[in-house]
């Protein structure tokens, strides 16, 4: 899988943007120092990957930096990858339980790459997580009752430096929303990401960034928080590069879920965020997006969605658009006699 993942991207890369095989992989190495500099267990385990898969080094990192180095292409920053995330507080939550999770919406065949993989390191927290075969970071939680969800966001100014998806590893490796957020601010970031978490205490926030500046966005009066593609926090509004159909696709995404979010609350649990993901009542721009929805190359669709329950380590995932696959239960290995109800499987 992780072979299929390096040869689909390095092909897709090829014909979107113009890049070569050969300036792909050189150029995803000018990244690696700022990987080693500040996470170095990253990089380690990028190199046992690309070890364990018979793959370069180069191939390895380029998993990690598609977005990237689509900027640095001839044509246009892939703008239709989408999701659409959301935090819930203990007091907008059935049973008081928080959640947090997302929509992750990319190209169709990488509902043929998704895996959940548990970390268990010696020296830091272990993270159950959602992933494409091969990239090492993508959204999840932690065995401290940290989840970390992501979204895409367009602005200028990208340049090398620390990956876009590695954001969420390094957030979890702390336990509270407050460290994360600190960890985020604290390396020269490559490019733009919307961050949005969740910790153990019941405290969420949503931070978007470009390379050089963030804004930090709290849940509203009713404990609630969304987010979809575009920046929403004042500070940042400048920065917007999605224009026309790109945008409003995003607003109307996020709109919807914020409606729906607010009609259940109180009664917020898995299954009643299973079944908002499965919306699609905002056509032609659904939360839930199936592969007849897009009308462009990109063939984009709903390649996954997660549920976490990040205090009670543990999270449902369904791999494809929802509204026509299932959900399965995950928890870590460490808490089996605490696994999910099967209610939610």
């Amino acid at each position: 899988m992780i072979k299929q993942h390096c040869d689909l991207a390095v092909e897709r890369l090829e014909a979107c943007s113009g890049i070569t095989p050969t300036q792909a992989l050189e150029e995803a190495l000018r990244y690696r120092p700022f990987v080693s500099w500040y996470a170095g267990f990253l990089d380690e385990e990028i190199l046992g990957m690309a070890e364990g898969a018979g793959i370069s080094l180069g191939e390895a990192y380029l998993m990690q930096l598609r977005a990237e180095l689509y900027h640095q292409g001839s044509a246009a920053p892939e703008t239709n990858a989408e999701c659409t995330t959301f935090a819930v507080l203990p007091e907008a939550a059935a049973h008081g339980t928080p959640l947090v999770g997302q929509n992750a919406d990319l190209p169709s065949f990488y509902s043929e790459l998704g895996v959940v993989v548990e970390i268990v390191p010696d020296d830091a927290p272990a993270t159950l997580m959602l992933t494409p075969a091969g990239q090492v970071s993508y959204i999840g939680v932690n065995d401290r009752g940290l989840g970390v969800f992501a979204n895409f966001l367009s602005c200028g100014g990208w340049r090398v430096g620390f990956p876009r998806y590695l954001l969420t590893r390094l957030a979890l490796l702390h336990g509270s929303v407050d460290e994360a957020v600190a960890a985020v601010r604290g390396v020269p970031r490559a490019s733009s990401r919307n961050l949005i978490m969740l910790d153990a205490e019941g405290k969420a926030a949503d931070l978007e960034t470009t390379p050089t500046e963030d804004a930090y966005l709290e849940p509203d009066e009713e404990g609630l928080l969304a987010h979809s593609n575009h920046f929403v926090g004042e500070k940042l509004l400048g920065e917007e590069e999605r224009t026309g159909e790109h945008l409003r696709e995003s607003q109307d995404r996020l709109k919807r879920i914020r409606a729906l979010l607010k009609a259940g609350r109180g009664r917020l649990d898995a299954d009643a965020m299973q079944a908002i993901f499965r919306d699609r009542g905002s056509l032609p721009h659904p939360i839930c997006r199936m592969p007849t929805d897009d009308d462009s190359s990109e063939d984009v669709i709903t390649f996954a969605s997660v549920i976490a329950e990040p205090s009670r380590g543990r999270m449902w995932v369904c791999v494809g658009p929802p509204n026509e696959h299932e959900y399965r239960a995950y928890a870590f290995s460490s808490a089996q006699s605490e696994t999910p109800d099967t209610e939610h499987n």
